[in-house]
């Protein structure tokens, strides 16, 4: 990853020129410049008492939201998880379930 966000110039202003062609994302790893957990339309719950630390869940999730430290998984990151689930349905200890999301009341 280069550390830098190759769509910075790109804003919610920015007309139809100013967009890659066919809206293509150009540039490896620019999401950690994008929260996008607020698409989320069911919300994971981690029970960390019963995590075995298998990381079944690690590897399978598509937006990279569950974080490893030294062997072991720790809380999702809300910032970018999409609520897909996934992480849910291979956890073979219950570590991991889904509700519908809590929406932030308008304001």
């Amino acid at each position: 990853m280069s550390g830098k966000n190759l769509m910075e110039k790109i804003t919610p202003a920015s007309g139809w020129r100013e967009l890659t062609v066919g809206a293509a994302v150009y540039g490896e790893g620019n999401s950690v410049f994008f929260n996008t957990g607020e698409w989320r339309s069911e919300d994971p719950a981690w029970y960390a008492d019963k995590c075995r630390h298998c990381l079944l869940c690690f590897p399978v999730c598509p937006d990279s939201s569950i974080p490893v430290v030294g062997g072991k998984r720790r809380d999702f990151d809300f910032g970018h998880c999409k609520g897909c689930g996934i992480c849910a349905k291979v956890c073979p200890f219950g570590a991991i379930s889904m509700s519908a999301a809590e929406k932030e009341a308008a304001k």
